[in-house]
């Protein structure tokens, strides 16, 4: 079982964006006039002398997109946005107050300790109202023209300004989208939506993890710690050349914002941290990358007879799935808005998949209200400085050895430089344990995490215990470069992993690297003993082959309260009750799935009639269907408790083309 990923963002980060330039070939790279990329070799005539040049591909999804690499154009379509209307076409009912308060400027909600007028009021954040005048300004001066009689603005050659706009079928984001379409249109910019399953937009190997959009738009599921490093980072856009590494899905390569991510995350000061994340929201408004829109409103809805469920803004309600009770029966029937693609959740992040996953798998713990609770760790507590389990000390820097830099970026001290995985050359600027800065060589001392996880003895569905071989098996697949993972960002700053028994492993950090949430276990476990219908044992896989495989996908095996007993695709996933759960064999003896996909209208009335007892919050969306359950509930028909929700909806722009 893979440990929720912490995307330092929002993971439920963190977790979790920001670029002006494509991060592919720097700007000023010289180029040779004569040499055609789409060849091997190339020949320059020089001075009667034929010289061989071997021309380097450029890798995909670095060409600047010909239109959203303008910054011009993506202000204008943030001025050209009434995003109080937006909020309108879906919180009609709300108070106008209330739907104000919901406005967002970063991507960070504004009463968050980690927004940056609440840190600094004078922070130099760029607001974008409302002024369609000024939008229209700028694409004139960025060289689109509406013609005499014409309602879409063209450029010098006669081409539309038209952009796809991709998004979710979900009736939710329809009702804005065309709200938004009818609003750039005014400005002279035609958008082409398209509205797909959420299956297809958030699959592993589709929609945004392939970058396959020009404005897209989804929210980020609000967590306890604010996004982070593989939303915004530099070496966070996916391509194809990196295996679609990491979440920065607008191709954004600010670097500013960049090394201030990485430094939010590589401190324990939290002062600093708030000072470092003011800056990436300062890029991140002035570049325009992203468009917030606007924090979401949420409810998760269920059968008032049911007890135990736990609903909250930052965690999932299944992570309390083990403790429902539903007098009178045994069967709980919960409604999806989508299927979950896969339940490899190193590279399958869909909010669905988390959903089933904890039902499955159980957690090692959940953060309830924008904290963290300890459930699997052994004396109920995370290892602390302050307790004993971790320890920071400085230890001397030597040839050879693995270190972050003040800048958060890792690398190899050799012969006196800082080098990447890549080659590149780092800065050798260091801090010390006290934060004061260094300068890094051998012999200067640096801090150093070393952390020991220790967990409650457990078994596995099939009754097996959990084992040394399964937590060293969680390590090598997390770890290793081709097995779909989203982000390597926490593998790369590990100097060691060793499990020390079959409840405990202990993780030495590069020296220099100060991850603040670093008393959150980074690494889970897989059933090393699981038989795969060829005859191997799970342990005996290549990881690039986990992604494929039945047995990880569809029907892992897991140490949570239920597991898989049925799936049948399109339909329902069928669970039953784990009888060698730590915690006890759960009282509800079934959980069934239900899958409904043409939105959430079906969902709502199967929980009305009766024959759905819970629809969460990722169901219900912002839409009428949440309007009509709020009101069922003050009927006592149901139980919805509304709640201000740090997820937040955006569109995207692709700063990049194929």
């Amino acid at each position: 079982m893979p440990s929720r990923k912490h995307y330092s963002v929002l993971a439920l980060a963190a977790t979790t964006s920001l670029l002006l330039a494509a991060c592919g070939a720097p700007a000023g790279t010289p180029v040779v006039q004569t040499v055609v990329v789409t060849q091997e070799v190339v020949k320059e005539v020089e001075k009667e002398k034929v010289v061989e040049i071997t021309a380097t591909p450029v890798p995909e999804w670095t060409t600047p997109h010909p239109i959203l690499s303008d910054i011009r154009v993506r202000q204008a379509i943030a001025y050209c946005t009434d995003r109080e209307k937006l909020i309108e076409s879906v919180y009609g009912y709300l108070p106008e107050e209330d739907r104000k308060k919901l406005l967002m400027d970063t991507f960070i909600p504004k009463d968050s300790v980690w927004y940056a007028r609440n840190v600094d009021p004078n922070a130099n954040i760029v607001d974008y109202p409302y002024d369609p005048e000024k939008g229209k300004a700028l694409l004139e001066e960025a060289g689109w023209k509406l013609p005499q009689g014409g309602s879409i603005r063209v450029n010098d050659k006669g081409e539309p300004l038209a952009l796809r706009f991709t998004t979710t079928n979900a009736p939710f984001r329809q009702t804005w989208g065309a709200v938004f379409v009818s609003q750039l249109q005014q400005c002279g910019i035609q958008l082409l939506p398209s509205y797909i399953p959420g299956s297809i937009w958030f699959g592993g190997n589709s929609g945004l993890r392939r970058r396959d959009f020009e404005l897209g738009a989804f929210a980020w599921v609000g967590e306890t710690e604010p996004p982070g490093v593989t939303l915004y980072a530099c070496d966070q856009i996916p391509r194809p050349d990196n295996g679609w590494q990491g979440q920065n899905y607008m191709g954004w390569c600010n670097e500013r914002a960049s090394t201030a991510i990485k430094q939010a995350n590589n401190t324990l000061n939290d002062a600093e941290r708030k000072r470092l994340y003011a800056i990436v929201q300062e890029e991140f408004s002035k570049d325009m990358i992203s468009l917030p829109l606007f924090q979401r409103l949420e409810a998760t809805a269920h059968n008032k007879e049911l007890k135990g469920l736990k609903a909250d803004p930052t965690e999932y309600y299944t992570a309390s799935i083990a403790d429902w009770e539903l007098p009178g029966k045994d069967t709980v029937i919960i409604a999806l808005g989508q299927e979950p693609a896969s339940l490899f959740l190193l590279q399958e992040s869909a909010a669905v998949a988390t959903i089933v996953g904890q039902t499955v798998f159980g957690t090692l713990y959940t953060q309830y209200s924008y904290g963290f609770q300890p459930v699997l760790l052994e004396g109920d507590q995370f290892p602390t400085i302050e307790n004993g389990g971790a320890q920071n000390v400085e230890v001397e820097v030597q040839e050879g050895d693995l270190v972050v830099n003040a800048d958060g970026d890792v690398g190899t001290l050799k012969g006196g430089k800082l080098i990447d995985r890549e080659g590149n050359e780092l800065s050798l600027k260091g801090k010390d344990i006290n934060g004061n800065e260094v300068e890094i060589k051998a012999g200067v001392k640096l801090p150093q995490l070393t952390v020991t996880y220790k967990f409650k003895p457990h078994k596995w569905s099939d009754g097996e215990p959990v084992k040394k071989a399964d937590w060293e098996l969680g390590y090598k697949v997390a770890c290793d470069r081709e097995s779909g993972a989203v982000s390597f960002f926490t593998c790369d700053r590990v100097v060691s992993h060793e499990v020390l028994d079959d409840n405990s492993y202990r993780v030495v950090y590069a020296k220099g690297y100060q991850p603040p949430t670093y008393y959150l276990p980074p690494f889970g476990y897989y059933p090393s003993h699981q038989k795969l219908a060829d005859g191997r044992t799970l342990a005996e896989v290549p990881p690039k082959e986990f992604k494929n495989l039945k047995e990880v996908t569809d029907t892992p095996l897991g140490t949570g309260p239920y597991r898989i007993k049925e799936w049948q695709r399109g339909q329902r996933i069928v669970l039953e009750a784990n009888p060698n759960f730590w915690k006890g064999e759960p009282k509800i003896k079934n959980v069934i799935f239900q899958v409904f996909e043409g939105g959430p209208a079906g969902a709502v009335a199967a929980l009305l009639q009766g024959t759905v007892d819970v629809v969460g919050k990722e169901v219900l969306g912002a839409g009428q269907e949440l309007q009509t359950v709020i009101e069922e509930a003050n009927k006592g028909t149901i139980v919805a408790e509304p709640m201000g929700s740090p997820t937040w909806e955006h569109v995207d722009f692709n700063l990049n083309v194929r």
